[in-house]
């Protein structure tokens, strides 16, 4: 009798550990790493500033010239230029030398392109102080374009103050947008790329970092911050 209690003991046991073992297994491996609260808080030294702080900085300041990049600073080109890239040369950049692109890029594509939230409180407060606004952009120059009269309807601003579009272009190894920048006399110039900011800073102006959309077709996205300009908060739409 006593042989039986301890075979049924047995195999107890061994069915007790075997649950055990399938409890485990059917435990799901976690989906990520976590994260601590010192990871989280961990905060990059860039020189955060909001437009309001920029209109302040300014007050007492006579009228100057100010500029503007346009894609990805004023206006969410993307599916302009994704459309381009599909049409004239897929998984490729080579669109951008297509002047065919270009022509259509500066003629109405920008129909499809969203004005910034950014864009439009930066040009607003800058038209309230009389300052004169510049548009300077790296696109290529076309025989027309109605880029002027999109960013006219875009951003409200009035027949007498529009000035049309300076096409600088982008040539390999060159800035071309930094003559226009002295020629014009800006004073300040905001921009999502990198070259935007040491054009500005090459002719002493306060060069002014917006954030490039994450999901824009120009990759990889700068590090904002990373000469020492101002960076304004939230301005990746």
């Amino acid at each position: 009798m006593r042989k039986i209690a301890l075979a049924l003991s047995a195999v107890c046991l061994l069915v007790g550990l075997n649950h055990s073992v399938m409890a485990k297994e059917s435990v799901p491996a976690p989906l990520n790493p976590g994260v601590t609260v010192a990871q989280l808080a961990q905060q990059v030294p860039v020189h955060w500033v909001s437009v309001a702080q920029i209109e302040n900085s300014l007050l007492g300041r006579a009228p100057m010239a100010v500029g503007f990049d346009i894609d990805d600073t004023v206006l969410f080109s993307s599916p302009g230029f994704y459309r381009g890239q599909k049409e004239y040369s897929p998984g490729k950049q080579d669109y951008l030398k297509n002047s065919e692109f270009w022509e259509k890029m500066n003629n109405g594509w920008d129909e499809f392109s969203m004005p910034k939230e950014v864009a439009k409180s930066l040009i607003t407060m800058h038209l309230k102080r009389g300052d004169s606004v510049y548009f300077v952009t790296g696109r290529s120059q076309t025989k027309t374009e109605t880029v002027t009269k999109t960013l006219q309807n875009d951003f409200l601003i009035p027949e007498p103050n529009v000035n049309p579009v300076i096409f600088a272009g982008d040539k390999e190894g060159q800035n071309t947008k930094t003559q226009w920048l002295k020629d014009k006399k800006i004073k300040i110039f905001y921009g999502d790329s990198d070259n935007d900011i040491t054009a500005a800073q090459e002719v002493g102006a306060r060069g002014i970092r917006i954030l490039r959309a994450s999901n824009s077709s120009y990759q990889p996205l700068p590090k904002a911050g990373s000469f020492g300009e101002e960076v304004i908060v939230n301005s990746e739409y």
